[in-house]
């Protein structure tokens, strides 16, 4: 009967604590409420794009350089989309082109599954969509979250936002890496791995299709109607661009390499889905924690774990280069990354507060600057595997490029703190 009463007690208390965590989020403003529940769904879809769409690649092409240029495709068309985008949001309603940007991701999937065969010229043709894709969504996503969150909410914004992106992490991979690697290994849907991924993208429609209905429930304000297009800028900011800059060189490369791994070393796309999601579920919980317990003093700490954890990987996985290494690799791979960009955005989003008031100039400025230092990072860590890749072998690209970007994404951890030091000096 003890026992009974124990177990009740804890139940209650769990439930307490679930409700007093609702309760908490239902007291933030309504418009930071509805786009983190729009990126909740849209969550599911991501995982989507940056894993599968690699391995439908590779195993359509056998073409690891296809999956590269697949993705330099898409990053060149991110900043092209944030400088239309840019002229565009003084005219049309910005949810419009943050939902058109979520409704892309899918046309982009169509597209490259239409293909009758996978051409090079095919893969560029998606990537860029994609690119398209990435690009209304993040600029649009970026200026709405700068506008309805502040710094003190910030770390819970982001916190809840990666532990969002996190569980999609867990339930996606595995219910899709099951679901194709049914069809290609057991024969389900008459053994017709195409028309598995097929289903699959309209799954991606119809998910973008409810988070574009989520966020036409906010009541966001139409962005002021003015310049966004600049050469100089404060020193502060110069700093920030050589973060992004940092950041960029492992996105270059980040969204890539599990596929490229995993297909090589592991096995296929269940393999894939099952590695994601064990490994996300500690991540998981851990997000949420830091998002609701950490204050803006936190930030660097949480990022250097990110950035440290990310070079670990990247040497487990040059050291055994092997299965193990692999796994050792996605391992660190899933909590490094959102604790990257856990600690990052605040320290984006404050750097924007106080140079947009410094120098009086509309935030989507430095938003469409900043994806420019992105880019030139993407390009540098797409680049760095091509170069060692012609010049000495794709078994040296796949076993060194990654170690190698993660040290010198090191470097990033001085640059914050310098940033961060300059606003904390100036009271921003």
């Amino acid at each position: 009967m003890n026992a009974i009463t124990n177990s009740d007690r804890t139940s209650t208390g769990l439930f307490s604590k679930a409700f007093s965590e609702i309760r908490f989020f239902r007291s933030h403003p309504r418009n930071m409420k509805v786009l983190l529940i729009t990126n909740m769904i849209y969550a599911f879809v991501l995982p989507v794009v940056e894993l599968f769409v690699g391995t439908y690649i590779i195993r359509n092409s056998s073409e690891m350089a296809y999956v590269i240029g697949y993705q330099l495709a898409v990053y060149s068309g991110i900043p092209l989309t944030f400088l239309v985008n840019g002229f565009l949001m003084k005219r049309l309603r910005i949810t419009y082109l943050y939902a058109f940007g979520m409704i892309l991701s899918g046309i982009s999937m169509a597209v490259m599954m239409s293909l009758e065969t996978l051409s090079l010229q095919g893969i560029i043709l998606a990537g860029l969509i994609m690119g398209m894709s990435y690009g209304f969504f993040w600029a649009n996503r970026d200026f709405l979250a700068l506008n309805s969150t502040d710094d003190s909410n910030r770390n819970y914004y982001y916190g809840l936002e990666s532990f969002f992106n996190t569980m999609a992490g867990v339930i996606v991979p595995y219910a899709i890496g099951i679901f194709l690697g049914a069809a290609a290994n057991k024969g389900m849907l008459g053994g017709n791995i195409d028309l598995a991924y097929k289903i699959v993208t309209v799954c991606v429609f119809a998910l973008t299709v409810m988070a574009s209905c989520v966020l036409f429930k906010g009541a966001f304000p139409k962005p002021e109607n003015r310049r966004f297009l600049y050469l100089k800028f404060n020193r502060v900011w110069n700093k920030m661009m050589g973060l992004a800059g940092l950041k960029g060189i492992a996105q270059g490369y980040i969204v890539t390499a599990p596929s490229m791994f995993v297909m090589t070393f592991v096995g296929n796309e269940s393999t894939l889905g099952v590695l994601q999601s064990i490994s996300a579920i500690v991540s998981a919980v851990v997000l949420y924690l830091l998002g609701r317990f950490t204050a803006p003093k936190h930030r660097i700490w949480i990022f250097s774990a990110g950035l440290v954890l990310f070079a670990l990987g990247g040497a487990f996985n040059t050291v055994l280069y092997s299965a193990t290494g692999v796994i050792a690799f996605m391992l660190c791979l899933v909590l490094a990354r959102p604790l990257m960009d856990m600690g990052y955005f605040p320290i984006q989003m404050r750097v924007i507060d106080y140079v947009s008031n410094k120098e009086k100039r509309s935030s989507y400025t430095y938003i469409f600057i900043h994806e420019l230092g992105l880019y030139a990072g993407r390009f540098f860590g797409c680049g760095l595997f091509i170069v060692i890749t012609l010049l000495i072998s794709d078994v040296a690209a796949l076993r060194y490029t990654i170690l190698i970007i993660g040290v010198i994404q090191l470097l990033s951890i001085a640059v914050a703190n310098n940033i961060t030091r300059h606003l904390d000096n100036t009271g921003e």
